[in-house]
């Protein structure tokens, strides 16, 4: 195949590139409108590879063909492939570096229900088992591994996980091994994942794992609240990570920070660290908004999260450990909480105590450490906060400040259950509890800049229009 740089329109034949409002022309008779058209120096689409978008058709020989064939270009200032309007049914592929999938607004990705083509790749070494069965687990349906500079990203395409089957798989207990995830990264830097929708992925939707400079911008991820573990967005043993202006329904936790499982990650030893997350709006009745841990054990620390909004969920800020975790969760800063409707407003306990297998160490306490939240409106609530420690193992240093919680008329006598811990509060309604002393003061929220921060975000388009 031959590809054609910037300015080029060649009538003739295949791709061309042009610069800023330019056409973009497969066939003399068809052409696409198109504004800033690619990140990269070379650009094709699926059809060139023989992909076909009839939503009846396999693609997984046409994407895997593309990104083998587009991954020549990685010296020579990377590839970019287009997926144009369409309904295009494929099973897993990997992604390279260098390289930009882009998705158009009118193209859906129907994920393969087809078990037989997928890949079985060894658990998470952070995790030591699959998190559905012990063995190995399914490949993740767009996947990569030691990539550097990599963008999935679309005019808001959709990518449709076609769950349903997976999910009855699973509650019957029929799998043998864990469900994919629907986008993961392993291993890699520089990655940015943007203006998507994502809808019923078999399990989570975004796992970035052991992995730096992480940009998630734009995300819309939507499944049945009733659904098993569809989780949207899960920084998991990663550094530098962005997460900002997402919305997500799901029947999971909307974004759930990890870093490993109980001895496998203690071993493994790679925490998250320097997360922002930002201008998050979640939908979540069974879960949290904002959960960190449960699987925890290689340590979470550097935090930032503000402007969040949720709805008819069951808790705004989660924290999930257990004794056999070890390692800490510490240094974690949330501002500007806006809720409704919350069975818990702040949800920190350390008995979820579901473990990958019984070699954990029960001597590995978490270290809980640092919890700062402040500026939060929430209202109907029923608990206004459960925060309970392990005995021997006090969770120290949280602190609560200007928040104004509103309760249900099913609101629960209790209002704030304590145990194990230590902290402060100022301006708390209503009254925390004697262990969060009112102590007039306000809960601290970093004022340096991450690296993360500073990462210039891409932002590629391609086709408008089609005449």
């Amino acid at each position: 195949m031959e590809l054609y740089h910037e300015s080029t329109c060649h009538f003739l034949g295949k791709l061309i590139i042009a610069l800023t409002w330019g056409i973009l022309c497969v066939r003399a008779a068809e052409c696409i409108e198109y504004e800033a058209l690619s990140c990269r120096k070379h650009t094709a689409l699926l059809t060139d590879f023989g992909g076909k978008g009839d939503g009846k058709m396999s693609n997984t020989k046409a994407f895997r063909k593309a990104i083998h064939e587009l991954s020549k270009f990685a010296t020579d200032g990377g590839a970019q492939l287009i997926v144009p309007p369409g309904k295009w049914l494929t099973g897993p592929f990997n992604l390279t570096s260098k390289f930009t999938l882009y998705i158009h607004k009118d193209a859906v990705l129907l994920v393969s229900q087809d078990e037989a083509e997928w890949d079985l790749i060894p658990p998470l070494p952070s995790y030591g088992v699959g998190r559905d069965t012990p063995g190995p687990r399914f490949i993740s349906f767009i996947f990569g591994t030691n990539l550097t500079d990599v963008v999935i990203t679309g005019g808001n395409g959709t990518i449709d996980g076609q769950g349903q089957p997976w999910w009855t798989k699973f509650r019957q207990g029929q799998l043998k091994n864990t469900r994919p995830y629907l986008i993961e990264i392993m291993f890699s830097d520089h990655v940015q994942i943007s203006n998507l929708t994502l809808i019923n992925s078999p399990s989570w939707n975004v796992h970035p794992v052991y992995s730096s400079f992480v940009v998630i911008k734009g995300l819309t991820i939507l499944a049945p609240v009733d659904s098993p573990n569809t989780d949207g967005i899960n920084p998991d043993s990663c550094s530098n990570t962005r997460i900002e202006d997402c919305f997500i329904v799901s029947g999971d936790d909307c974004i759930a920070v990890k870093s490993g499982w109980d001895e496998y990650g203690i071993a493994f030893g790679m925490p998250t660290k320097h997360l922002i997350i930002r201008n998050l709006t979640c939908i979540s009745p069974d879960s949290a908004v904002i959960a960190l841990g449960s699987e925890m054990s290689g340590g979470i620390q550097d935090v930032r999260a503000e402007n969040i909004g949720a709805i008819s969920s069951e808790s705004g800020l989660r924290i999930k450990t257990a004794i056999g975790r070890g390692a800490y969760i510490k240094d974690v800063f949330v501002r500007g909480m806006t809720l409704q409707t919350m069975k818990y407003t702040f949800w920190i306990t350390g008995d979820y105590g579901a473990h990958p297998d019984e070699h954990y160490d029960p001597k590995a306490l978490p270290v809980i450490q640092g919890i700062n939240v402040k500026d939060v409106v929430a209202k109907n609530v029923t608990i206004a906060g459960k925060l309970v420690g392990i005995d021997g193992d006090t969770f120290n240093g949280i602190c609560i400040s200007n928040v104004a919680i509103e309760l249900s008329e099913q609101a629960k006598q209790l209002q704030w259950n304590c145990s194990n811990i230590k902290g402060v509060s100022s301006q708390v309604t209503p009254q925390p509890c004697a262990l969060l002393p009112d102590k007039n003061i306000e809960c601290p929220f970093p004022t340096d800049t991450l690296p993360v921060d500073k990462i210039q975000f891409q932002t590629c388009a391609a086709a408008t229009t089609m005449h």
